[in-house]
């Protein structure tokens, strides 16, 4: 827990972190860096509808 001041802070992190980890990371096997930056760009496109609905 270092770095936050509160266990409420961790929370608030743990629950964003986990909603958003699984849109920006990349499976361990292996892919093409094309795929890669195609998913990238699809992951930010979710994350900026949902930033502006928000």
């Amino acid at each position: 827990m270092q770095g936050y001041r509160s266990p409420g802070g961790l929370q608030r992190f743990v629950i964003i972190h986990s909603a958003t980890c699984n849109c920006f990371s990349v499976p361990a096997r292996r892919r093409a860096a094309l795929t890669i930056r195609y998913h990238r760009l699809e992951a930010f496109e979710a994350w900026k509808a949902a930033a502006s609905l928000a």
